[in-house]
C-alpha cells in the first residue's frame, strides 16, 4: 500500500513539473512570436491610428469643401446662363491686341 502512494506522489510531482515547464515554454514562445510580429510590422512601414484618423478628417473636410464649391459653380453657371438668355447675347469687352508696327 505504501508503495502505491509513493508512486502516485512521484507521478503527481512529475506531472506538476511538466505542466510548469509547458507553461513556461508557452510564455517563451508567445514572447518570441510577439517580437517577430512587431519586427515585421515595423518593416512594413504602416501608418499609425492617430495619423490615419487625422488624414481621414482632412479628406472629409476637403470633400465637403469641394462639394460646396461645386454647388457654388453650378449656381454661378445657372445665373450666367439665365443672364445671357434674358438679355440676349452680350458681348464681353475684349482688349484689343496691339498691332505690331513694322
Amino acid at each position: 500500500m505504501q508503495t502505491q502512494n509513493r508512486l502516485l506522489d512521484d507521478l503527481a510531482r512529475v506531472a506538476s513539473g511538466a505542466v510548469g515547464i509547458a507553461a513556461g515554454m508557452r510564455g517563451e514562445i508567445e514572447a518570441r512570436l510577439r517580437e517577430q510580429f512587431e519586427k515585421i510590422l515595423l518593416q512594413m512601414d504602416l501608418v499609425g491610428r492617430e495619423e490615419f484618423d487625422a488624414v481621414k478628417t482632412m479628406a472629409a473636410k476637403a470633400r465637403a469643401e469641394q462639394e460646396d464649391l461645386a454647388k457654388k459653380v453650378a449656381e454661378l453657371e445657372r445665373r450666367l446662363k439665365a443672364q445671357s438668355g434674358a438679355g440676349g447675347k452680350k458681348s464681353s469687352p475684349r482688349k484689343r491686341a496691339a498691332k505690331p508696327s513694322g
